[in-house]
């Protein structure tokens, strides 16, 4: 049986968090002129910036989006698609986990089938690259808080204060209803396991489920293995935020309170905001926030990691730190300072 999280009807009287970051990112577009600076300074200066910026200020808010765990080594292409979702390509012709995401699979069996091995090899184990703990370890002892588009739970499993972490945009590890009337989440991980061992995964020395010899596994669950909810019957879908059907529940809304909580607190304080990974698919939760608050505190600074897409607007580049690069070898070179 799967755990359920309830949903407080009270929330309502609670700060939302997450509007209150789309309504900055929304003022922030508005207010920003066209035109964007790459930084300024050397590497060698902006890396020695950034490391004394986490060390002295006041609070850190870290905004991390797919390119961070991509950094980390959940890549959703090339040889991790090849080796545990090879069936599915030869049969349906996916060429990467996202899309696979998206493909009209023939029947609820093979579709199940599919998204059990999606969601262990992108929740239920460790990230191939110690990037989660690298940042971790940056930033422990600080006064943090992290807002992510990312459903993966890496912040956690790399010791992330629960607390301090809001995951907007759902999480791997949950299902939710179809019933709209269900206002709830119910833990997998019980779920995945059953579904990986009937699709014929096998676990090897370290416990993690692996490909057993001659690669002879299944792209179908049973049928009696098809989720459904406890508390209805009904069909149960992810929970990730596609359409108004995303189920916000009470541990989401807590986050969300926390989220504006913090920020709220740490006004007008020297603030790190720290932006990892982000690119232009969700900008509106935390990049534009990010430089609408900071061209709001003459006291914070704004930080950009990112491979390629590391920049900041012209109005803000005095307070800005702007650093282009594999976002883990950036976050080992700041640890090594």
């Amino acid at each position: 049986m799967m755990g359920g999280n309830t949903v407080n009807r009270n929330y309502a009287e609670m700060p939302n968090g997450y509007l209150e970051a789309i309504q900055k990112g929304i003022t922030g577009v508005r207010r920003f002129r066209p035109g964007v600076s790459r930084g300024t300074g050397t590497r060698e200066e902006n890396l020695a910036r950034l490391k004394n910026e986490i060390g002295t200020a006041d609070a850190i808010v870290i905004g991390a989006g797919a390119g961070l765990s991509t950094a980390a080594g959940f890549t959703y292409s090339g040889e991790r698609f090849e080796k545990y979702f090879f069936d599915f390509a030869e049969r349906f012709g996916i060429r990467d986990m996202y899309s696979g995401g998206f493909y009209p699979f023939p029947d609820d069996e093979t579709r199940w089938a599919w998204w059990a091995r999606h969601i262990y090899f992108n929740r239920y184990v460790e990230a191939p690259k110690p990037v989660y703990l690298d940042l971790f370890n940056l930033v422990k002892g600080r006064d943090y808080f992290v807002i992510t588009t990312n459903v993966d739970h890496q912040f956690q499993t790399a010791g992330f204060d629960k607390s301090r972490l809001f995951y907007t945009q759902g999480d791997y590890g949950l299902f939710q209803s179809v019933n709209p009337d269900i206002r709830k989440t119910y833990d997998n991980e019980a779920w995945v396991m059953k579904a990986m061992e009937a699709q014929g995964f096998v676990r090897n020395e370290n416990g993690v489920f692996d490909l057993p010899a001659g690669r002879k596994i299944s792209s179908r669950i049973p049928a009696g293995l098809i989720p459904k909810c406890p508390d209805d019957g009904s069909d149960m879908t992810m929970n990730l935020r596609s359409d108004d059907s995303f189920v916000e529940d009470e541990g989401w809304h807590r986050a969300s309170a926390a989220y504006s909580d913090f920020l709220r607190r740490h006004r007008d304080h020297h603030v790190l905001f720290l932006e990892i990974g982000i690119g232009a698919n969700t900008p509106v939760i935390c990049k534009y926030p990010f430089w609408q608050m900071t061209d709001d505190n003459k006291n914070a600074v704004y930080a950009c990691l990112n491979y390629s897409e590391a920049y900041c607007p012209l109005q803000i580049e005095k307070q800005s730190i702007v650093i282009d690069g594999d976002s883990g070898n950036v976050i080992r070179q700041l640890l090594q300072l």
